[in-house]
């Protein structure tokens, strides 16, 4: 799964901050991930395409903000439409869904 794949690598690179949001590098990421405090990040991917089958990851990064871990996902929908995903990282309850400008 393609997908998939591509996933990891891309929320490695962390590329983007948020305002007042703290970025999460890949080995802060990998320990969070080990310790249980974070859901892997392909779950969240099946969630997403639950919501928009066919979508393809366009970028994904992993933030703190006011001690909540958050995936920030931007995706491109099988209609055309790039829309921006914010999950909760440690329970997975999505939080936000808009499209981006």
């Amino acid at each position: 799964m393609t997908f998939l794949r591509l996933a990891l690598p891309v929320v490695l690179a962390c590329a983007m901050s948020a305002a007042g949001a703290e970025d999460i590098d890949h080995d802060d990421a990998l320990s969070l991930r080990r310790s249980g405090a974070l859901l892997p990040l392909q779950t969240l991917l099946l969630k997403v395409r639950e919501h928009y089958p066919g979508a393809t990851l366009l970028e994904a990064e992993l933030e703190r903000d006011d001690g909540l871990y958050i995936y920030e996902l931007e995706v491109l929908t099988a209609s055309g439409q790039v829309r921006e995903l914010e999950f909760n990282a440690g329970n997975g309850d999505l939080l936000e869904d808009e499209v981006d400008d």
